[in-house]
């Protein structure tokens, strides 16, 4: 391969490598994953590779090129995954506990035998049995399985008020978060605008949109928790550090814009995360500490 190839020739000639990693990987995926959001993931990540690609390495492109495709499209299944990491280890654990007491006791284990076996109480093996029952289905099926499962029974007045609840923090964590992130995560999941978009207007690059994203995403996760279930808090490296002060700070002000939104009707806050900042939001900036971050 010349080292004259520009990233365009670069893209044009290994194009089909797209393809080849989005079908060797259908094969081993549910068949509700889209081929589409696969080969979009895959031809970005052939994009980045042709442009960040040093020929100098001695590496053949295509083989720098497949290692971006690949990790790419196991990324975007990752995003597409309903269940955490944190589900997902559950089931795992819970199925070889199960697996191991069935063979010891000749019989399939109780409740209470396996949550003395991992170590927890009843209600979380009950929530893991739950994740591990879970199933995709097609929701455009109108026949078979998927037609005859999907049903909508409608919340009742307890999950309704949890999820008024969740819906209510979210949208005070999203309110509270520093101006960069608050960019970031009301761009990409609340006005549908690319990554490209959000790093021309922050004269940032499109891998600093992604780290952006994933730390953003992380301290909504804890400003929720922190204040809806503290045990599942993330433990800081450096609890006496300047980045875990600023990171109580966010929890602190997350906690107070949650708790003023009570005072909003019930069908305001059941309407889930606004696509702009609310009256009551902009009223409450003037007494919330702003918290800065450096890009």
């Amino acid at each position: 391969m010349s080292n004259t190839e520009t990233p365009e020739q670069l893209v044009l000639q290994n194009l089909p490598l797209v393809g080849y990693a989005v079908s060797e990987l259908l094969h081993r995926v549910p068949p509700t994953v889209s081929r589409d959001e696969l080969a979009s993931a895959g031809s970005l990540a052939l994009v980045l590779a042709a442009r960040a690609y040093d020929p100098s390495t001695g590496v053949p492109f295509a083989r720098y090129a497949s290692l971006r495709i690949r990790g790419a499209l196991v990324d975007e299944l990752r995003s597409m995954d309903w269940a955490s990491r944190g589900a997902r280890h559950r089931v795992r654990e819970l199925t070889a506990t199960t697996e191991r007491l069935t063979a010891a006791l000749k019989r399939r284990p109780t409740r209470d035998e396996l949550a003395e076996a991992l170590g927890t109480d009843v209600r979380t093996v009950d929530a893991a049995a739950r994740d591990a029952e879970r199933r995709v289905l097609s929701m455009d099926a109108t026949e078979g399985m998927g037609a005859t499962l999907v049903a909508d029974p409608g919340a009742g007045p307890e999950e309704a008020l949890l999820v008024g609840e969740q819906h209510r923090w979210l949208a005070a964590a999203v309110h509270s978060l520093p101006d960069r992130l608050r960019t970031v995560v009301e761009g990409i999941f609340l006005q549908d605008r690319s990554v490209a978009e959000l790093a021309a207007e922050l004269g940032v690059t499109q891998s600093r949109i992604s780290q952006l994203r994933t730390e953003a995403l992380a301290l909504l996760k804890d400003g929720m928790n922190a204040g809806l279930d503290p045990d599942l808090v993330s433990t800081p490296a450096r609890p006496d550090g300047v980045a875990e002060r600023r990171r109580q700070s966010y929890f602190a002000a997350v906690a107070a814009r949650a708790a003023l939104a009570t005072a909003v009707p019930t069908s305001v806050r059941m309407s889930g995360v606004p696509t702009q900042r609310s009256t009551v939001a902009a009223a409450d900036d003037a007494r919330t500490p702003a918290i800065t971050r450096t890009a």
